[in-house]
């Protein structure tokens, strides 16, 4: 389980939750995902972006999978996972992370996602506090990813 942030690339004349909508509406989930057929543009999005975050934040792993392309920061302040699917994204956070460090983590999670929607257009929104990335504060999303840790910790150790 872990704290998500949605990236997606809004359809022309639809808003972020229209477009979510539209997707979710095709969505099998008894069907095989389809594999990752990314066109050249969305290659070199992710190019980009791959570059970029290991330039502005630091050392990254990157993988690639049948269903998408992953990068993890590796190191300090942890693990923040971004899964690039080409028009949609997640960004994604483990439930471990509580107290005042929590900022930091989730600063970089903020950094990460403006860096995606820079270098691809997607567009970046936190559904856990109901907030977009780009003008986000980051702040918030840690106090609910250090609530639910907390919690977490107490109740399901």
């Amino acid at each position: 389980m872990s704290y998500d942030i949605t990236l997606v690339r809004v359809q022309p004349g639809l808003t972020l939750q229209e477009t979510l909508d539209h997707l979710n509406a095709g969505f099998d989930p008894d069907g095989d995902l389809p594999p990752l057929r990314l066109t050249r543009t969305q290659r070199n999005e992710w190019d980009r972006i791959l570059r970029r975050v290991s330039r502005d934040i630091g050392p990254v792993e990157s993988e690639e999978y049948l269903y998408s392309l992953t990068l993890a920061t590796v190191g300090p302040p942890g693990r923040v996972q971004l899964d690039y699917c080409g028009d949609t994204g997640h960004i994604e956070v483990a439930y471990r992370h509580s107290g005042p460090a929590t900022l930091e983590v989730m600063e970089l999670a903020y950094r990460i996602a403006r860096i995606v929607e820079d270098e691809s257009g997607l567009s970046g929104h936190d559904f856990e506090v109901d907030q977009p990335t780009r003008t986000g504060d980051p702040a918030v999303a840690a106090a609910r990813l250090s609530g639910i840790s907390e919690w977490a910790q107490h109740h399901l150790s």
